[in-house]
């Protein structure tokens, strides 16, 4: 089984104002199917855009071997960017 972490739309969707749950599912079921997991929730249409990951969870399934998309990649990078400049701020 090919696991990945990528973005799922939930629910039913306004245009323009798009949010996303990222979650672990299997590569072969659809965006909007089902999922495994839950790990994080990205909504950019928010000003300052809301970004919260599991960043333990993330781990633990990239070291069984789950793959994030690319944006999921990006995403990552830009949370563990923020929890940094957060933590040398205090």
């Amino acid at each position: 089984m090919a696991v990945r972490i990528r973005l799922r739309k939930p629910g039913k969707l306004i245009k323009g104002r798009y949010h996303f749950k990222i979650v672990v599912s299997d590569s072969r079921e659809s965006r909007e199917g089902r999922f495994i997991e839950e790990v994080g929730y990205y909504d950019p249409s928010r000003k300052p855009e809301l970004l919260q990951i599991d960043l333990e969870k993330v781990e633990q399934w990239i070291k069984k071997g789950a793959q994030p998309t690319e944006s999921v990649k990006a995403l990552i990078k830009k949370y563990r960017k923020r929890e940094k400049t957060d933590k040398g701020g205090e």
